[in-house]
């Protein structure tokens, strides 16, 4: 039986599923659409709409093109024509099958006339499904039993794993967000198939690759899936730092290694991708950084080192350079928040904001999640910490305005009052005045002056001859995470 709730989706498609029986064609609802009618997941009536018919793309583009308001077909080397009617966009794909040679990082396109064979190619009993359209009342097509693999929160494979995961090793990674998003056990088939052949992941595209990762990381609890891609070996081929991290035992945490303390942050952190990616990648330097001293275990340096191994890792998974910067610095910055309560005054609360700058919020509950003790009294307090630490940051903030925090005066009054032509020296001299405007708050302009003349004499007196004879390197100033990466 059709759940009620498939009636808004199927209502968008009548106008659609009568052209193609009009021209003697079938047209299918697939994907997660079909699969979310059944778990109970609402979707937006303007939600796209993945479709498969028996018919080639040429007839596709020839039935849709009265009804489309717009139609495209970059994807139509792949059999699949996107149109947009009513308001709705849908892509209608030829039934196919698919798979990977050997040693390519592209699928093979092989179309064919029959919906049980496009079903058998999917990924997933539980997207195995399909609701005809066309013919009267909707039908379920459900050959391998993808509706009782729900009920049972079982992940299988309409064929045996390992068919499965040839046609598309990328599977093996989707695996874990099932897992993780839906709450389902894969078979022990598939986590041997997987396990065997994780190897086979190296010919899937890094760019694939990192958004089915992204993907996991956004589940409300990615832990699960996490854990599989950490146990399978998946992980050791685009993310080898994670099981790295098993091998070291975390003196902090005493009862947790690396792994599962970093597993645990993840999940407590909020669905966010940059702090979510951050929570993943923060203690990813513990192992390289690892010494034993007289006082036990120690990871010195290690967000400064972890900061430059998120660069070069993100790189890797060919991450845009803004999502780079972004969780770098918050790895960069992740300790930050634990000294407070150590008498942090009000200039160290300035610079705890002034360092985070527009990511103050997802630095704060990056912190937040960093606590995974299960001590309670230590995490009441921990939490207390940080509650009184966002208390003052809004009294300074409210005063202060920090998150927009200069120095008293721009480079034009520094070079007017000193006489000066632009150059590194006026850097050095509004580097020297936020320094001020940190540790004491603002002044007037009266008192930036008097600052900056005290600076200057400073200055002046250290300028001997061999700072005559050597010319100021040509750079800007450069951010404090920029100075420790290099």
């Amino acid at each position: 039986m059709i759940p009620s709730r498939a009636e808004a989706v199927i209502a968008h498609l009548k106008p659609l599923a009568e052209e193609f029986e009009a021209s003697g064609h079938r047209l299918y609802l697939v994907g997660g659409a079909v699969r979310d009618i059944f778990v109970g997941r609402d979707r937006d009536d303007s939600h796209d709409l993945d479709l498969t018919t028996d018919a080639v793309p040429a007839e596709i583009k020839r039935i849709v093109a009265a009804p489309a308001d717009a139609v495209w077909t970059q994807g139509e080397r792949f059999g699949t024509i996107g149109a947009s009617i009513g308001g709705v966009d849908y892509e209608i794909t030829t039934h196919r099958a698919e798979a990977y040679e050997p040693d390519s990082r592209k699928p093979e396109v092989v179309f064919s006339d029959e919906i049980s064979a496009d079903l058998s190619r999917r990924d997933f009993t539980v997207n195995a499904m399909a609701l005809e359209v066309t013919g009267g009342d909707p039908r379920l097509i459900d050959p391998h039993g993808g509706l009782a693999d729900l009920t049972d929160g079982v992940l299988r494979t309409p064929l045996t794993p390992s068919e499965s995961f040839s046609d598309d090793p990328l599977r093996m990674m989707r695996a874990a967000r099932f897992i993780a998003g839906f709450g389902l056990r894969p078979d022990e088939d598939l986590v041997r198939s997987a396990t065997e052949m994780a190897e086979r992941l190296s010919i899937v595209s890094a760019e694939r690759i990192r958004d089915e990762l992204t993907k996991l990381l956004v589940v409300e609890d990615p832990s699960d899936g996490l854990f599989f891609l950490h146990d399978t070996g998946l992980a050791e081929y685009f993310l080898p730092e994670l099981p790295a991290m098993r091998l070291e035992q975390d003196p902090v945490h005493h009862h947790k290694d690396v792994l599962t303390h970093t597993i645990a942050v993840v999940r407590q952190s909020p669905p966010r991708l940059r702090v979510r990616l951050a929570a993943l990648l923060h203690d990813i330097a513990k192992p390289r950084t690892r010494s034993i001293g007289p006082n036990g275990v120690s990871f010195h340096h290690h967000e400064v080192v972890g900061a430059r191994m998120t660069r070069e890792r993100m790189k890797a998974l060919r991450f845009d350079k803004e999502s780079i910067r972004d969780v770098s610095q918050l790895v960069f910055l992740h300790l930050r928040g634990h000294g407070y309560g150590n008498g942090w005054t009000d200039s160290a609360v300035r610079r705890f904001v002034r360092d985070a700058g527009p990511l103050l919020d997802d630095l704060i509950d990056l912190t937040r999640a960093d606590c995974t003790t299960r001590n309670k009294r230590k995490a009441e307090r921990l939490s207390a910490q940080i509650d009184e630490l966002e208390d003052r940051i809004a009294v300074l903030a409210e005063a202060e305005a920090l998150a927009a925090i200069r120095p008293d005066l721009d480079g034009q009054a520094v070079m007017d009052h000193l006489g000066l032509p632009p150059g590194p020296i006026v850097g050095r001299a509004l580097k020297y005045l936020l320094d001020i405007r940190l540790d004491h708050g603002p002044m007037t302009h009266e008192e930036a002056l008097v600052e900056l003349d005290r600076w200057w004499a400073g200055e002046e007196g250290s300028m001997g001859s061999s700072a005559e004879s050597t010319p100021e390197p040509e750079t800007a100033p450069r951010s404090q995470l920029a100075d420790q990466l290099d």
